[in-house]
């Protein structure tokens, strides 16, 4: 289980599709594509696979499908999002903390 969730989390849009929900409301994927600048067939299957890692549960409400973390994952989520928060994409896709000196100079 732990492999899935590491791995869920790895994809910098359901991370921060993990950050979005970390607040504990209901969101419709719709919001989540505007917010993260997602397609819906791409943000679907980004759900889909943080469904699967157990990190958020689905219900439909008529033509819309909503989110929100699993209230297990609630906790674990803050703590990683505040731990997180500085890290950024670098040029080849990997993730860098500016504010780390051990990380070297910014790409």
């Amino acid at each position: 289980m732990i492999l899935s969730v590491l791995s869920a989390l790895a994809e910098p849009t359901r991370f921060a599709a993990i950050r979005l929900l970390a607040d504990g409301d209901e969101h419709c994927v719709c919001e989540l594509m505007q917010a993260l600048g997602a397609t819906q067939s791409r943000m679907s299957r980004h759900m889909q696979v943080l469904r699967q890692a157990g990190l958020v549960i689905d219900r439909r409400d008529a033509q819309w499908v909503r989110y929100r973390i699993n209230r297990i994952c609630r906790q674990a989520s803050q703590l990683f999002s505040k731990r997180f928060a500085k890290l950024k994409l670098n040029r080849k896709g990997a993730w860098h903390d500016h504010g780390d000196t051990r990380c070297g100079p910014s790409s």
